[in-house]
């Protein structure tokens, strides 16, 4: 995928190796996904997805500018209507449709989604207290004796902290 190279996905902008912010390239991971944003002010980067929102958009606001909705099911059923004509109309450079080429070439490569739903999981860096503990939200939680004092990544969801250095996991706890 090639993103916007905004500021919440991004943590350190680069024009060679951009640094992802971590649930973000968590996010990615189930998926398969690469994730490579634009480089920052080269607008060529990303030029055909825009330019599909703006054909998307100008096309369904010319549309239905005329037209009276009472609620929001009813303007989306109307834009439901407008995408299935939008996606079967011909191409004027090519030949087939949207959905042809749907058919034709995305379809066959698209993998099933993971069995288990993305988690949410925030990181952080702490350093190993010297009775072997990681303070986290005021609770501690225990690590190898033999990284006292060493800087470590912690993995915090819901159910769960993490404890990584240098990228490997060394302790996994429940979160209290």
């Amino acid at each position: 995928m090639v993103p916007d190279n905004l500021k919440s996905a991004v943590t350190h902008p680069s024009y060679y190796e951009p640094d992802l912010n971590p649930t973000y390239r968590d996010l990615a991971e189930p998926y398969s996904v690469a994730i490579i944003p634009a480089r920052p002010y080269r607008a060529r980067d990303k030029a055909k997805a825009e330019v599909g929102v703006q054909v998307v958009q100008r096309w369904m606001v010319a549309a239905l500018r005329k037209r009276k909705y009472f609620s929001l099911e009813e303007v989306h059923q109307a834009m439901g209507e407008l995408r299935v004509r939008l996606n079967q109309r011909p191409f004027r450079k090519r030949p087939g449709s949207r959905a042809a080429r749907l058919a034709q070439l995305d379809r066959p490569a698209l993998k099933p989604l993971p069995a288990t739903r993305f988690q949410f999981g925030e990181w952080e860096t702490a350093r190993v207290n010297l009775d072997y503990h990681v303070e986290v939200d005021r609770h501690f939680y225990s690590v190898p004796y033999a990284l006292a004092h060493q800087p470590v990544e912690v993995h915090l969801t819901a159910e769960t902290v993490e404890v990584l250095h240098r990228g490997v996991r060394v302790a996994s706890q429940v979160r209290s």
